[in-house]
């Protein structure tokens, strides 16, 4: 029997560690999954190159997933090259900005992206969109809240029409409870896939490979996922679950 458009899911994908386990946590309770990316000019585009590499490689890691597993899109957003420099978009210093975020934020960048896997996901009759914004371990980024995905999904059912819900899985969890999560969701087959696969460095480096994964080490999006890391591995050698 065909799943139902309330059992049918959209993840936004970025090919990154929390797009990943997003993906695992979708599959795991949905009947129907489909992927949407986008090329919006970033600096560390080499994680378009990992996106379909990591989609492979679920589909290997478990029949039932890759029987799951629909189509992916990815969308070209060269505009916000257009609106202004920041430092996902150019080759700039990451900073602290006069405004208190860091210069790695790209104003409207999340409520864009969720907004047009709302108009996939009404396009191609799927309920729910998934997507790893967190309010935890995030670098203060304001569309990354649960009060501005709450607001949005109300503003994108009125404007289509629509009664799409948006899942934030990752919202309250540290880096380390991701890690868990994903060792919970996938075993450590789906860990050291994204481990070995899956990029979050902003500077686009996969030269080195660390404990962690592949990055620079330095940026922020590095020293995150490297501190999430050794929490989750030393939570898991004194014998506990859930970091």
């Amino acid at each position: 029997m065909a799943a139902s458009a309330d059992d049918k899911a959209l993840v936004v994908f970025s090919g990154g560690q929390d797009s990943a386990t997003c993906l695992a946590w979708a599959l795991s309770l949905h009947a129907h999954v489909e992927t949407i990316g986008f090329d919006y000019g970033q600096r560390h585009a080499v994680e378009l190159a990992c996106r379909a590499e990591v989609l492979s490689r679920f589909r290997a890691l478990r029949p039932d997933w890759d029987q799951k597993l629909g189509p992916d899109a990815l969308l070209t957003l060269d505009v916000f090259q257009q609106l202004g420099e920041t430092a996902l978009t150019h080759d700039v210093e990451i900073i602290t900005t006069a405004s208190g975020l860091p210069s790695t934020f790209v104003p409207g960048r999340n409520l864009i992206f969720l907004t047009l896997a709302a108009a996939q996901a009404c396009r191609r009759g799927l309920r729910r969109i998934v997507t790893g914004v967190c309010e935890t371990d995030f670098s203060g980024y304001p569309d990354c809240r649960d009060d501005t995905v709450k607001a949005l999904q109300v503003a994108v059912n009125l404007g289509m029409e629509s009664r799409l819900v948006m899942e934030t899985p990752l919202m309250w969890l540290t880096k380390a409870q991701t890690w868990s999560l994903a060792s919970e969701l996938g075993g450590e087959a789906l860990v050291a896939l994204i481990l070995e696969h899956t990029h979050t460095c902003y500077q686009g480096q996969r030269g080195e490979r660390h404990a962690w994964g592949y990055g620079c080490g330095a940026c922020p999006a590095c020293e995150l996922r490297a501190a999430g890391w050794a929490q989750y591995r030393e939570k898991k050698a004194s014998g506990g679950q859930r970091v």
